[in-house]
């Protein structure tokens, strides 16, 4: 058995928002782990030029346990991102995300 990465991305929000991912996301969608932690900006600045440092970061892993390849995974990780889908749209809309599919072991 070994982890394999589903998605991985960032999910970003003012500091002064009230708002924890680590409480607003499942911990769980049927067999997918979804993980999720604070962490610092990974840029210095927006595209816009706002200083990444305004922003709380949190790195947010998507992985399952299996015995399958990564390659065999696919349908899973399409399931899972439709699963995660309604609970990213429900956040604050000050919060930004990008979580892309990343289908390698851990």
């Amino acid at each position: 058995m070994r982890a394999i990465r589903l998605f991985q991305g960032y999910l970003w929000h003012p500091k002064g928002l009230a708002f924890d991912p680590r409480t607003q996301l499942p911990r769980r969608l049927g067999e997918v782990h979804i993980l999720v932690d604070r962490v610092p900006p990974p840029i210095a600045t927006f595209e816009d030029g706002t200083p990444a440092e305004t922003q709380q970061f949190y790195q947010v892993t998507l992985l399952v346990r299996t015995e399958k390849e990564p390659a065999e995974l696919k349908p899973l990780a399409e399931w899972a991102s439709r699963e995660l889908d309604p609970y990213l749209r429900a956040t604050p809309k000050e919060v930004g995300w990008q979580l892309l599919e990343d289908l390698r072991p851990i």
